[in-house]
């Protein structure tokens, strides 16, 4: 095997291909999903699977806002507390002695609870302490109102992402289930369970957990909004006034790392692909002693995903630091004006605390969607690739129910066949020929000369370019396409037994076949000897696709089946 560079390995194992003489041969072809295309569709669908649990959904967004509201409340509370002390406390020093050392004092010992007993008296104290202990209650009270909406939030939501994830795996198996032979034959098996694993995993996340934090945040940037204007109207125009640069430098960083996420996954299916194969060939890789090109070739596949994977985590996980970085200079500037107006005597010291929490709260859902983005990038771009598996065009499934289901003798009829699994690269041409019931017909011919392409024509697992194949007299494109392959028996050099019982392997062939006919179609296979010596007979469990048996085994359960 020549070596192979890291362009024609991305080409083979990250790309749908094309197919050549022979049968299907993996080659360069259309390049696998890499920037989405379609971002608002793809948002589109997956909210389309959320919509089958609209009052979940209705009871998750009431949770969020009931949470949102109690925090911010508590923090809205904070305000009249310290002011009430801070009058009590500042009046009482004012009019002992303005100016003077007790009053220098006082406000060293600000939090000295004797002193300011001593201060303002024992019956003023009382009635601070009591309206602080009410105060308290309360607002613990409302934060555990909180607590409760945020865990019941929690809850409901992991059981609709859950189920959303559920249904999305089920579709995209049945669409693999209805899908030509001809897409199997075009990409590795690799590449066809990423989508399974990391593509579906990566939407899982984003529906759990990034989905929730995304409206959630949402949520508390406009609430954190109203209670900051209802505190100081100018403050919030000062913390406003950052918004376009949280927005330009978030906006940048994540058109950059979405087309990094992107190639990020199409590097790991073509990992995926290439691991699947050679593991699956791993006998034929040490016959030829090509350990180190596979080593060599598997470096290059890899080292292009970390390189990938650096490039699109860098610019995901830079996002957090910088948003916050910002947020925390519109925090300090936001508090050094609000001391300005303090001084003045224009802003109370607890509406100063009150407003500082909301700037801080205030930042942190943007800094939370924006640490977010990376992985709702990395989530749509492997839905982009699940949905388009999803609306791939299905086998013909007009004539299943429609076509034709007369009893099949086999009088079979090749006539003018044109095929090729490419159109520029013809296999078949002009192709003639016949077999009449009983009879036992041998194509003999070389390698890539069309032999297992006309048995694949006859199952149509691809159609013909032109020209016709009929059945007694009927073309097979108007069958019944179920029952066509009902009434034909395929057994390929290349054998495949699934994890079950040997029973249950024969038994594939006809699901409603007795114990007694699968042991007679063993027998007729003459694979019943050899059947009968295993541990357990027609009870051994089958693993590995059959790696405990010979491939001449293997073939007899497979003629049996």
């Amino acid at each position: 095997m020549s070596k192979r560079t890291l362009e024609s390995l991305q080409k083979q194992y990250a790309r749908e291909v094309k197919s050549g003489r022979g049968g299907p041969r993996r080659g360069p072809g259309a390049r696998a999903s890499g920037k989405p295309q379609n971002t608002g569709r793809t948002i589109g669908r997956i909210l389309k699977y959320l919509g089958k649990y609209k009052i979940h959904l209705i009871i998750v967004l009431l949770c969020m806002l009931t949470s949102t509201v109690t925090s911010l409340i508590g923090s809205y509370m904070l305000a009249p507390i310290i002011n009430r002390i801070e009058t009590e406390v500042t009046g009482k020093v004012n009019e002992l002695s303005g100016p003077s050392i007790i009053a220098d004092r006082a406000i060293e010992s600000f939090r000295e609870t004797e002193f300011i007993k001593n201060l303002i008296g024992d019956d003023k104290f009382a009635s601070i302490a009591t309206y602080v202990l009410a105060a308290v209650i309360i607002l613990g009270a409302v934060y555990l109102v909180g607590i409760m909406t945020t865990y019941l939030q929690a809850r409901i939501m992991l059981h609709v992402s859950q189920n959303a994830t559920e249904t999305i795996r089920n579709d995209l198996f049945n669409s693999l289930q209805g899908l030509p032979i001809r897409y199997f034959d075009s990409n590795t098996t690799g590449e066809i369970m990423s989508r399974f694993t990391n593509d579906i995993d990566n939407i899982d996340v984003m529906l759990n957990n990034t989905l929730t934090s995304f409206v959630s945040g949402t949520i508390t940037l406009i609430g954190t909004f109203v209670f900051m204007i209802t505190t100081n109207i100018w403050l919030t125009l000062i913390t406003v006034a950052f918004i376009p640069v949280f927005a330009l430098g978030g906006g940048a960083l994540a058109k950059k790392s979405s087309k990094y996420y992107s190639g990020q996954q199409a590097a790991l299916g073509a990992v995926n692909g290439y691991i699947e194969e050679t593991v699956t060939g791993q006998n034929v890789v040490k016959v030829f002693n090509h350990e180190e090109t596979c080593v060599e070739e598997f470096g290059m596949l890899n080292g292009d995903l970390r390189e990938k994977q650096f490039k699109a985590q860098f610019w995901g996980g830079i996002m957090g630091p910088v948003m916050g970085n910002t947020s925390q200079i519109a925090y300090a500037v936001t508090v050094g004006v609000g001391g300005i107006f303090m001084a003045l005597g224009r802003l109370g010291a607890g509406d100063l605390t009150v407003f500082a929490n909301y700037s801080r709260q205030f930042s942190m859902p943007i800094n939370m969607i924006a640490q977010n983005m990376s992985t709702i990038f990395a989530a749509l771009a492997g839905a982009e690739r699940v949905f388009n598996i999803m609306d791939m065009k299905p086998e013909e499934a007009d004539r299943e129910t429609t076509g034709v289901t007369s009893e099949i003798k086999g009088d079979v009829v090749l006539k003018n066949v044109v095929f090729g699994y490419n159109p520029d690269k013809i296999v078949l041409k002009d192709i003639s020929l016949y077999a009449h019931p009983g009879q036992k017909i041998a194509f003999v011919g070389s390698t890539g000369a069309g032999k297992t392409t006309v048995t694949n024509l006859l199952n149509r697992f691809y159609d013909v370019n032109s020209g016709s194949i009929t059945i007694d007299g009927v073309d097979v494109r108007d069958y019944d396409l179920s029952y066509l392959r009902k009434n034909i028996s395929m057994v390929l050099q290349d054998t495949h037994l699934f994890t079950g019982t040997v029973m249950e392997n024969i038994r594939y062939g006809r699901m409603d076949a007795t114990d007694e006919e699968v042991i007679a179609a063993a027998k007729t296979a003459s694979a019943h000897s050899f059947i009968m010596r295993l541990e357990n007979g027609y009870n051994t469990v089958i693993e590995g696709d059959g790696a405990n048996l010979s491939q001449g085994q293997r073939q007899l359960l497979n003629i049996a089946r």
